[in-house]
């Protein structure tokens, strides 16, 4: 839509209206903030949300892998056939042995129930990123070393050298019954992985240590697989689940987590609904301006009209001051979303503060900071509806204002 000189001219005016016409300024002003609330609210909160799924996302993939492997009855005997095999499928990138048993431990009196984790070597060294304590070096075979979550290491108050004890209930058999298996580990790391149930439960130390405490000689539980496509893990390891058939099970990420991220996409297209509203509600604010400046300018539009406006003119004129307060209140409110997503974090320390109320509970959010994860065809699309919305709504008064009959305004003038 091209104006020409004298359209552009009455539409600056327009936007600008004279001491008499400050109600509709002001009306006009609301939707303009209104719009821009609207879509920083949408840009923050969508934002906040793909953070959350990519964050919690990459953290559970990055510790469990993408498939996992399990035998039926909890004991893979030939594992290493298996991961022979498993290694050779297309698709794989990474396939490694992993043994995982809940269990319980004690230190200082305070006893939590904790999961043990036996890993490689390769495996426990790709954690030393996440050691916020000591060093994953110390976590060698036979050292009785193990790392610890952060969060447990505070449920325990347990510090780097200090001695854990874990206990095994199934232990051994003896004449006098079954005697839980007990056996004490010394701290040499404490790892954060950003994840509260993992900073919580995790105690990794070598799967040989871990075969020794569970009494599995050398079987395994688990192979945790990785693939070079996520989305198609399930897919890539069919061909592999026939052969694994009546011996173990093969889970890829979806189906593990397909409860948590199942609400979280619920929750996401609801979310957008319900702050889209907020951008419609401006819009309405937008018409109701429009309507009153037309009724305003009634004879100012029938004058135009008399001096020769087309009603093409007039229509474009009310069109480019709608569309004009869209795009301001658009441009205002990416800005505003984008300013609040770089300083979300600081935003909410200083509302917890003001509150005295913890609102982004890692126990209750999984994660330990609000994260964020703009997506730009998602932030097109709040822009496009934004303006749409704003154009549609500005349609009915810039027809009311091209239709105005001069002959009737300007009768008894």
């Amino acid at each position: 839509m091209i104006l020409n000189r004298f359209e552009w001219t009455v539409a600056k005016r327009y936007l600008l209206p004279g001491r008499g016409e400050a109600f509709i300024a002001l009306v006009a002003g609301i939707s303009l903030v209104a719009v821009a609330l609207g879509v920083a609210a949408l840009v923050v909160v969508m934002s906040v949300m793909n953070g959350f799924r990519a964050e919690l996302l990459d953290k559970i993939v990055g510790l469990n892998g993408h498939a996992i492997i399990q035998a039926y009855g909890g004991r893979l005997d030939n594992w290493e056939q298996v991961l022979k095999d498993v290694r050779a499928t297309p698709g794989v990138v990474k396939a490694s042995p992993l043994i995982e048993q809940p269990l319980l431990t004690t230190f200082n009196g305070r006893v939590e129930a904790i999961l043990v984790r036996g890993q490689t070597a390769p495996d426990i060294a790709a954690m030393k990123s996440k050691v916020i304590s000591g060093s994953m070096d110390a976590i060698t075979p036979d050292s009785g070393m193990v790392a610890i979550g952060a969060r447990l290491a505070e449920s325990l108050g347990a510090r780097v050298g200090d001695s854990i004890t874990v206990i095994n209930p199934t232990g051994r058999d003896t004449p006098f019954g079954t005697v839980p298996r007990q056996v004490a580990y010394q701290v040499g790391a404490i790892f954060e992985v950003g994840i509260y149930d993992y900073d919580n439960a995790f105690v990794i130390m070598p799967i040989a240590d871990a075969q020794t405490l569970l009494l599995t000689g050398d079987s395994i539980g688990m192979i945790e697989v990785k693939t070079d496509n996520a989305d198609k893990a399930a897919e890539m390891l069919a061909p592999l689940g026939k052969k694994l058939a009546g011996q173990a099970t093969i889970t890829d990420w979806k189906t593990i987590n397909a409860q948590l991220f199942d609400a979280l996409a619920v929750d996401r297209v609801v979310t957008f609904v319900v702050l889209s509203l907020i951008v419609l509600v401006a819009s309405f604010n937008i018409l109701s301006s429009l309507i009153m400046l037309v009724r305003a300018k009634t004879r100012d539009i029938a004058i135009m009209r008399t001096m020769g406006a087309s009603r093409r003119s007039i229509m474009k004129i009310f069109l480019t001051i709608g569309a004009v307060i869209g795009s301001l209140g658009t441009g205002a409110g990416l800005v505003l979303g984008f300013v609040f997503l770089f300083y979300r974090q600081n935003v909410l320390n200083f509302v917890q503060m003001v509150t005295g109320q913890q609102l982004w509970d890692p126990k209750i959010r999984f994660l330990t900071e609000l994260p964020s994860r703009s997506d730009p065809v998602e932030v097109i699309g709040i822009v496009a509806m934004a303006l749409g919305l704003s154009f549609v709504f500005t349609l009915f008064p810039a027809f009311k204002a091209a239709s105005t009959d001069p002959v009737q305004v300007l009768r008894y003038e």
